[in-house]
């Protein structure tokens, strides 16, 4: 039966279609530009939709492609990645932006978060890693180190007005538990080893979280919670 064929063919390729995840690329050196691209076409579920070799080119190429996820150079000639990818978040507030940098340098890295990077990985990162960064952006999270996610939390709040730390009473209580290692700084790996629970779980109730508080990110949940936390407490 024909009809019925075609309707299963539809349903079973309806989940892999939407699975698809579509990155773009800023960097403007050539043979890593090349080496990402192929890595993530290569990759099962992922396709590279744009390879830019600076802002100024992503700018005008990242809205028209679409992505899901854009690995983006910190350190690009002419425009700089972090000024690249505040462009880009006035264009697409929800585009998850992860920073490529060649080493640690926390003021920078923190600018390009301030900026709306969600997170960064090192260029020296193997695949497998750059590849889980990926899937955390894309489930809500933010691949960064403790000490950096505490330096963006302080600074949500500090920004924030003391009217928005409302929205915590409607969280259950294992959401409490995570929030509070997410204000802690702790990533999902920490949290689910010592809540004796699957990473799979922790995103699930991170983006549970997140719709409760009205928030976009791992940071500004943290930040709304501490705000809720009476003065002095622990």
């Amino acid at each position: 039966m024909p009809l019925n064929l075609a309707a299963d063919l539809a349903t079973n390729l309806a989940p892999k279609i939407e699975l698809m995840t579509k990155v773009a690329i800023v960097e403007d050196n050539a043979t890593l530009r090349k080496y990402l691209a192929e890595m993530i076409g290569n990759t099962p579920g992922h396709r590279c939709v744009c390879a830019c070799a600076s802002a100024e080119e992503a700018v005008l190429e990242i809205p028209v492609q679409k992505p899901n996820v854009v690995l983006m150079d910190i350190h690009l000639p002419g425009e700089s990645g972090i000024a690249c990818t505040a462009r880009l978040r006035e264009k697409m507030p929800d585009l998850p932006v992860i920073m490529l940098t060649v080493y640690k340098d926390i003021k920078m890295i923190f600018q390009a978060l301030k900026a709306g990077a969600c997170g960064y990985v090192l260029k020296r990162s193997d695949e497998r890693e750059i590849l889980e960064a990926i899937a955390e952006v894309r489930a809500g999270g933010a691949p960064m180190t403790s000490e950096i996610a505490r330096m963006v939390v302080r600074s949500f709040m500090e920004a924030s007005a003391p009217a928005d730390a409302n929205g915590t009473d409607q969280l259950s209580g294992r959401e409490l538990e995570i929030l509070a290692l997410v204000a802690e700084g702790c990533p999902n790996k920490e949290i689910a080893a010592r809540l004796f629970i699957s990473n799979g779980t922790v995103r699930t109730h991170l983006m549970h979280i997140y719709e409760k508080l009205h928030v976009r990110c791992r940071t500004e949940a943290a930040a709304k919670y501490l705000r809720s936390k009476p003065a002095g407490a622990n």
